[in-house]
């Protein structure tokens, strides 16, 4: 077993998944510090995205893995996997290529509310 299959398996074993065994995770620019998006993972997400190094959610919609950018091909490097006290969340810094949102938005967080409005705060990239 190599060492990242080793460590993986730690984490994994560390990890509360909840009851459909998932557990939330948060993108987070490596470069700017800004939260791309907000999704989840399995057992088999966090061991792909571990060994291969590109980040692999668990669809809750499809009930598949989702490879991160497999069809839009804004993909996210993973540059370091955290996770926080409780083992119940995770914090993926990574390096993403392209809009993190299917929205074509830089991230998935454009809506704001701000003075008692809500607010579009980016809109989609254009080519």
């Amino acid at each position: 077993m190599s060492a990242i299959s080793e460590v993986a398996t730690q984490i994994i074993a560390d990890l509360r998944f909840d009851r459909d065994g998932l557990v939330p995770a948060i993108a987070q620019s490596a470069e700017t510090g800004d939260v791309l998006m907000l999704a989840y993972m399995n057992a088999d997400a966090v061991r792909e995205t571990l060994e291969s190094g590109r980040v692999c959610y668990w669809s809750r919609s499809r009930q598949a893995l989702w490879r991160k950018g497999e069809s839009s091909g804004h993909v996210q490097k993973l540059i370091e996997l955290r996770y926080d006290c409780d083992t119940d969340a995770l914090l993926l810094r990574v390096a993403q290529t392209g809009p993190a949102c299917h929205t074509d938005r830089p991230n998935c967080f454009y809506r704001a509310v701000r003075d008692g409005q809500i607010i579009v705060i980016s809109e989609p990239v254009t080519d």
